[in-house]
């Protein structure tokens, strides 16, 4: 696993490894590859080595090996922090006002959200 290695050049290396033998199992050439991304033959050479290069210039191999969708699990989107989903359950639910003292109770069919649970969906 990339998680394993300790330095930034391991990385580099192993990806550079992964990207090749991706390259390999379609049994396509350094030319006609880096072709198809639209980059130079020696910006593939260089990321196959393990080299340093411009993100763009993977993010382009990666997309002509369709891969690019792989990004999606490595860097998921931002995941809402639970006290913002709560202030803004807070803010839409409106509340009952109780018959003495005028304090504001929540709606009997309500119960405290926990940590952990998702809104429930209102159709």
């Amino acid at each position: 696993m990339l998680s394993d290695l300790q330095s930034n050049d391991a990385v580099l290396a192993e990806l550079g490894r992964r990207l090749e033998r991706q390259r390999l199992a379609r049994n396509v050439t350094q030319q006609q590859m880096a072709e198809q991304a639209g980059i130079g033959r020696a910006t593939l050479q260089r990321l196959e080595r393990g080299e340093s290069v411009q993100t763009t210039s993977l993010i382009k191999l990666l997309r002509a090996l369709d891969l690019l969708q792989s990004l999606d699990g490595a860097l998921p989107q931002a995941v809402e922090r639970p006290i913002l989903q709560l202030e803004r359950e807070r803010r839409r639910r409106p509340r009952q006002r109780a018959r003495s003292g005028g304090r504001t109770l929540p709606r009997p069919a309500e119960r405290p959200w926990r940590w952990g649970e998702e809104p429930e969906a209102t159709a």
